[in-house]
């Protein structure tokens, strides 16, 4: 149950920022939903291998590389996603740090903090 409150807030918070965000074009509400699971799917198989690689990077960038793998993840999930589009890198840079951070802030308020 917490984990399908988890997916339709981040849908929601996928669709509020598609407002926001000129650069982020989602077709409906089932589509932002797709998109967070795609994106819970790929965090949890992908990304630890791909912060694998480049670690001392990571490393050396004081964890600002981070950023980079994020935006990459975004962009792979709009590959995947019909209905989904982000036009460019910086775009899907911005578009993972407002959805991280209003995750963060909102799974704190709801006590879901990870």
């Amino acid at each position: 149950m917490k984990l399908l409150v988890r997916i339709l807030i981040t849908a929601i918070l996928v669709m509020l920022i598609s407002y926001v965000l000129k650069g982020v074009i989602i077709d409906e509400f089932t589509t932002a939903v797709t998109v967070a699971i795609v994106l819970a799917l790929l965090n949890f198989l992908v990304k630890p291998l791909i912060v694998l690689f480049p670690l001392p990077i990571t490393i050396l960038t004081l964890g600002l590389f981070l950023l980079v793998i994020n935006a990459c993840i975004i962009l792979l999930c709009s590959h995947f996603v019909n209905g989904f589009e982000v036009t460019s890198f910086w775009i899907a840079m911005v578009f993972s740090i407002i959805l991280s951070l209003s995750q963060s802030l909102l799974f704190q308020l709801m006590g879901e903090a990870k």
